[in-house]
């Protein structure tokens, strides 16, 4: 107040340590203000730069969903034009198999109006339900567990008329990939024209287009499905019935009157044996099917039969119906047929095995004369397994040395002094046994194995007369005869082999002689009669065996090169009775002694076969026979047998 000027609070300014760190502070704190704001304005100014990016984007997805959705309208216009409008049947159905919608191309198939199908159950519209397999796929399908499902179905049109579909169902590609609102496109084709096309080309192949019949395809097929039902079929009779008919005498009607006769009367045929059919199906379930086979051969099928009376009666009518002559373009022809007749249980019956036992049967029916049916025969089935058995193996049992040889002495009747021995050949058959001649040599003759058994047969047997020769040097040596076939003589160079035979052996050729039957030497010329004169030019003997059963031409015997007749042993049974009875048939002993007195002029020596009691030996020595041979001497025994029985014989 001294009228000094007013300052600055001496307070304020000259307190030590204190005027100082105020001013700092405050400094300190608004820097600190101005950065929070700073950072503040930085934040909001990126959320808002943020912000705006975000809502530009959404703009973008905006703009560009609003454009893929201008471009999208107009497709899925024209996919619903197309749908629409499809000529292929066409349905989308939801995952609960109802049509979500279908087009007028299925509707129309359909029979109904547009727009009746939606909502409806697709699997009764198109018959999806009546088959198991099929429905569960198509439920498959509709849970996305499988791919596709086809098939061909046969629906019902309203007005009446059937139709053949082939239905197509697939997942649709866009709600495959979500499991909840799945859709499938399901398409059904008619395919009626192709089907009827397949049916009539089918027909054709299945049918013979002379009879109209079914031919030997459908045969078969019907064949093996009556045999598949009727093994699990317990309401039928499990039996099945089979006429298998042949014509007789068919190819000479086409020889003579030329194919086209031969096929109006097989069409006249084919038509009398199905009225015959379709009369027998009036008493029974179901015609029996007739069907061409080939050439002249039909058959009749019975499936369902009740036993061989019902397969019998067939036959019958069969053969009655084609009894009256048939009329074609002016010719009148008569025919009969052969029936072979098969009927049993299906249980363990084959097609082959079937179709086997009717063409043997019809092979009995051809061979006892036509004309007739004949029904199936184990027993005669089994002995012809048995004969082609045999006939299969007889070459290689030849190989395998099967075949032996007994012997069975002829005598002298003068002194009943064993004059020599006839060779017969046995088979030991390894499943049947010792069997005789008369089971294999005819097979024999008809194969052509008699040639290579003929040779073995002959071979050893001259090769034992020729040990019983070297081991009896103190009596006349026997001689061995052995039966020849005429084949052999045919099909072999019957000399050269003989010749062979007899050097390798060493035996007399006065030792051997051959029999050749009645029937072979009676009619030989050429050939045989020269092997017959050269056989006998090197000293064998020739013997015509079973003379009196042939064709007996007395003039052969002047011109063949015979040294030996041995009667047949027909005659000799005439000669069965005792001294002092009156012979019932004096003729038989009349033609034997015309017989003897005959050969003996001719310089021909003469055995009786069959010679069974001493009376018929008594009555052949007094008729002026010179050997016999029966089992009134010995049976067809071993070579070791005749060893001893010339041990102990009387030299003649």
């Amino acid at each position: 107040m001294n009228g000094t000027s007013q300052g600055p609070t001496p307070t304020a300014a000259t307190a030590p340590g204190r005027a100082r760190p105020v001013v700092t502070e405050r400094v300190a704190t608004e820097r600190v203000t101005t950065e929070h704001v700073a950072i503040e304005r930085a934040v909001a100014e990126c959320a808002a730069t943020e912000h705006v990016a975000i809502q530009r984007a959404a703009t973008e997805r905006a703009a560009t969903e609003r454009a893929a959705t201008e471009r999208r309208g107009p497709e899925r216009a024209d996919y619903r034009g197309a749908f629409a409008h499809a000529p292929l049947p066409l349905a989308v159905v939801d995952g609960e198999g109802l049509v979500v919608c279908a087009n007028d191309a299925l509707a129309t198939l359909l029979g109904t109006g547009p727009g009746g199908l939606d909502g409806r159950v697709a699997a009764d519209l198109v018959d999806l339900t009546s088959d198991t397999r099929t429905w569960h796929a198509y439920r498959e399908v509709l849970r996305g567990r499988q791919a596709k499902l086809r098939c061909t179905r046969r629906l019902k049109h309203p007005d009446g008329h059937s139709l053949w579909v082939q239905i197509t169902v697939t997942p649709m590609a866009e709600s495959a990939e979500r499991r909840e609102d799945r859709t499938v496109l399901l398409s059904a084709a008619d395919i009626s024209a192709r089907r009827e096309l397949q049916a009539r080309l089918r027909h054709v192949q299945m049918h013979d287009p002379v009879t109209r019949l079914p031919n030997r395809n459908l045969f078969f097929e019907r064949l093996a499905a009556a045999l598949e039902a009727g093994a699990y079929d317990d309401t039928s009779t499990g039996r099945i019935g089979l006429c298998y008919l042949d014509l007789d005498g068919f190819k000479a009607v086409n020889d003579t009157l030329g194919h086209r006769v031969g096929d109006r009367l097989l069409a006249a045929v084919a038509e009398r044996l199905t009225r015959c059919a379709d009369r027998a199906g009036c008493s029974a379930v179901a015609a029996p099917l007739v069907a061409r086979l080939g050439g002249d051969e039909f058959a009749l099928l019975v499936e369902d039969s009740t036993g061989t009376e019902q397969l019998a009666d067939l036959a019958d009518a069969a053969l009655k119906a084609l009894q009256e002559p048939f009329d074609l373009a002016g010719q009148r022809l008569s025919v009969s047929a052969s029936i072979g007749v098969v009927e049993r249980r299906v249980a363990g019956t084959t097609t082959t095995g079937l179709m086997q036992a009717a063409d043997t049967t019809l092979y009995w029916a051809k061979t006892d004369g036509k004309a007739r049916w004949t029904l199936f025969d184990p027993e005669r089935n089994a002995h012809r397994m048995t004969r082609q058995t045999l006939s299969s193996s007889l070459r290689p049992a030849v190989e395998r040395d099967e075949f032996v040889l007994d012997y069975q002495p002829l005598v002298g009747l003068a002194d009943e002094g064993v004059r020599g021995v006839e060779a017969l050949v046995r088979w030991r058959h390894p499943q049947f046994g010792l069997l005789t001649p008369n089971r294999f040599i005819g097979l024999a003759e008809e194969d052509g194995s008699i040639v290579q058994l003929g040779r073995w047969v002959l071979r050893t047997a001259c090769r034992q007369a020729r040990r019983w020769q070297v081991a009896h040097p103190e009596r006349e040596p026997v001689f061995v005869s052995v039966n020849v076939a005429v084949r052999q003589v045919w099909d072999s160079d019957l000399v050269a082999d003989v010749a062979e035979i007899l050097a390798e052996t060493g035996l007399p050729a006065r030792l051997l002689q051959l029999e050749l039957t009645e029937s072979a030497v009676m009619g030989s010329a050429g050939r045989p009669l020269q092997a017959l004169q050269a056989l006998s030019d090197m000293g064998v003997r020739i013997a015509i065996d079973d003379f009196g059963t042939g064709y007996s031409n007395l003039a052969y015997l002047s011109r063949l090169p015979v040294s030996v007749l041995k009667l047949d042993g027909s005659f000799v049974r005439g000669f069965q009775y005792e001294e002092g009875e009156t012979h019932t048939n004096p003729a038989d002993e009349v033609i034997v002694e015309a017989l003897v007195q005959l050969a003996h002029r001719l310089g021909i020596t003469v055995t009786a076969e069959c010679v069974e009691t001493a009376a018929q030996a008594a009555r052949l020595r007094r008729i002026g026979c010179d050997t016999g041979q029966g089992w009134l001497y010995s049976r067809p025994v071993p070579a070791d047998r005749i060893a001893a029985l010339l041990r102990t014989a009387t030299a003649p």
